[in-house]
C-alpha cells in the first residue's frame, strides 16, 4: 500500500483548461485510460521530456510540436507507451494528432501526444480516434480528478494537488496531477506530470520556472534508478486570472514560485510514496557539501543503492551500507573524513567513528519507521540537496516480473 498517501478528493479547476476522460480498452478493462486536455488560445505551455536516448515517438513528436506552434490540445493514453515502435509508432502518434486536430478544428502541430505503459507495443491510434467525439463533448474545467485517475498504470492511487495564493487581491490557483510508480529516476521514470495555473506567465519565464522546479522535485526522486522512454512534465499558464507574473513585485513573485515548487515537490513525493512495492518513504539529504551537484550525486548514490534499499525494507540498521554508497561516488571533491550520519535524529557516525550515544536498539527503532530521513553532513562546504526514494521489496520484484503477463 502507498506510504501515507491517499488519492485527492478535490482538485480545483483552472479557467482556460478543460479536461475529459474516456475508456479506449487499450489495455485496461472497465476504466478510463484516455485524457484530452483543451487549452485556451491565450495559454502558454512549457514542457521537459526524458533525456533517455531511447525516447518514444510521442515524446519526439510532442517536443517537435511544442516548438512549432502554440499547443491547444494534449492527448494522453495509458497502457501503451508506443515506445520501441519505430517508424510505425511515429506514424501512429502523428495520426493521433491529426485525428485530434480534425475533431477539434486546430492544426495537427497544435496537439501534443503523450503515452505511458508497456514498451515495445505499437499504439493502435484507431482506439483513440473512436473516443474523440465523446472526449470533446465531455470537456470540463472540473475533470481534474477523473484525469488524474485515467493516466495511471501500475500506480495504486491517483496523485494530484491544488494550491492557492492571494496576489494583488486576486486568488491565483495552481493545480497539478502526476502518475508514476516504477521505472522512476527522471532526467529532464515512467512518469507524466501536468501542472496548470491561471496566472499569466510569459513563455520564457514559464520555461525557467519549470526547469528550476523540476530540478528540485521530479529530478530529485528515484524508485529504481531507471529513466523511462516516455517521461514528460508540462507546465501551463492559462492567463485567465487577469494578472501577469511580470506585474508582480519581487515578494509576490517569490510567493508564487514557492507555492509552485511546493506543489511540484508534493507531486514528486507522491510518486515515491506510491512506489512499486514500497513500504517506506525515505528522504536522503546531503548537507554542507562543496557544491550542489556533488551533494546530488552522493544523495542519488545512496538512494539508488540496492543494499541500502533492501536494508530499509527489512528495517535493518545496517548503516555501513549508507556510508559505503556515499563513498563510491567518484569525485576528487568528496571527503568523508569529517562526515556525520544521522537517521531520524539518531546520530550514528561522527568524526570518523560510531557516535558515543549510538546503540543498536536506537538504530533499530529509527529504521523501523515508515518515514525515514537519512542525513549525511559532509562538513565540507555550504551546499545541500535532498532526494526522495523508497525501499526495495519482494513486491517490487513481483510487480515487474509479472508486468506483461
Amino acid at each position: 500500500m502507498p506510504v501515507n498517501l491517499t488519492a485527492p478528493t478535490v482538485l480545483l479547476p483552472i479557467a482556460g483548461v478543460r479536461l475529459a476522460t474516456a475508456a479506449s480498452a487499450m489495455r485496461y478493462k472497465n476504466r478510463d485510460d484516455l485524457v484530452l486536455i483543451e487549452l485556451d488560445p491565450a495559454a502558454e505551455v512549457a514542457a521537459v521530456f526524458t533525456q533517455n536516448k531511447f525516447r518514444a515517438p510521442p515524446v519526439e513528436l510532442a517536443s517537435a510540436n511544442l516548438h512549432a506552434a502554440t499547443p491547444r490540445y494534449l492527448i494522453i493514453n495509458a497502457g501503451n507507451a508506443n515506445a520501441g515502435s519505430g517508424v510505425a509508432g511515429m506514424h501512429a502518434a502523428e495520426q493521433t494528432c491529426l485525428d485530434v486536430a480534425e475533431q477539434c478544428a486546430v492544426n495537427a502541430n497544435q496537439v501534443l501526444p503523450f503515452s505511458t505503459g508497456v514498451i515495445g507495443e505499437l499504439l493502435d491510434s484507431n482506439k483513440i480516434k473512436v473516443c474523440l467525439t465523446d472526449l470533446q463533448q465531455q470537456l470540463s474545467e472540473d475533470n481534474w480528478l477523473q484525469a488524474a485517475a485515467a493516466i495511471l498504470t501500475t500506480d495504486i492511487v491517483a496523485k494530484g494537488q491544488s494550491k492557492q495564493v492571494l496576489l494583488q487581491g486576486k486568488m491565483i490557483t495552481i493545480t497539478g496531477m502526476t502518475k508514476g510508480s516504477g521505472m522512476i529516476q527522471p532526467n529532464m521514470a515512467t512518469m507524466l506530470a501536468y501542472v496548470a495555473t491561471d496566472l499569466a506567465i510569459p513563455k520564457d519565464v514559464l520555461e525557467r520556472l519549470l526547469k528550476e522546479t523540476v530540478e528540485q522535485s521530479f529530478n530529485a526522486i528515484t524508485v529504481d534508478s531507471d529513466t523511462s522512454t516516455n517521461d514528460a512534465c508540462v507546465l501551463i499558464a492559462s492567463a485567465s486570472a487577469a494578472l501577469n507574473y511580470d506585474d508582480l513585485n519581487d515578494t509576490e513573485q517569490l510567493i508564487f514560485e514557492t507555492a509552485l515548487l511546493e506543489l511540484m515537490q508534493t507531486l514528486a513525493q507522491s510518486i515515491i510514496r506510491d512506489g512499486e512495492g514500497a513500504t517506506k518513504f525515505v528522504s536522503v539529504e546531503v548537507a554542507t557539501a562543496a557544491d550542489k551537484m556533488l551533494a546530488k550525486k552522493v544523495a542519488m548514490s545512496i538512494a539508488n543503492s540496492p543494499l541500502v534499499k533492501t536494508a530499509l525494507a527489512a528495517s535493518d540498521a545496517n548503516w555501513g551500507r549508507i556510508l559505503a554508497a556515499a563513498g563510491k561516488v567518484e569525485s576528487d571533491e568528496l571527503n568523508l573524513a569529517n562526515a556525520s550520519l544521522t537517521v531520524n535524529d539518531i546520530v550514528i557516525w561522527k568524526d570518523g567513528s560510531i557516535h558515543s550515544s549510538y546503540t543498536e536498539e536506537k538504530g533499530k527503532q529509527a529504521f523501523m519507521q515508515d518515514e525515514i530521513k537519512l542525513l549525511i553532513d559532509l562538513n565540507d562546504g555550504s551546499e545541500s540537496f535532498t532526494v526522495w526514494t523508497c525501499d526495495l521489496t519482494h513486491e517490487y520484484i513481483r510487480i515487474n516480473a509479472e508486468y506483461r503477463s
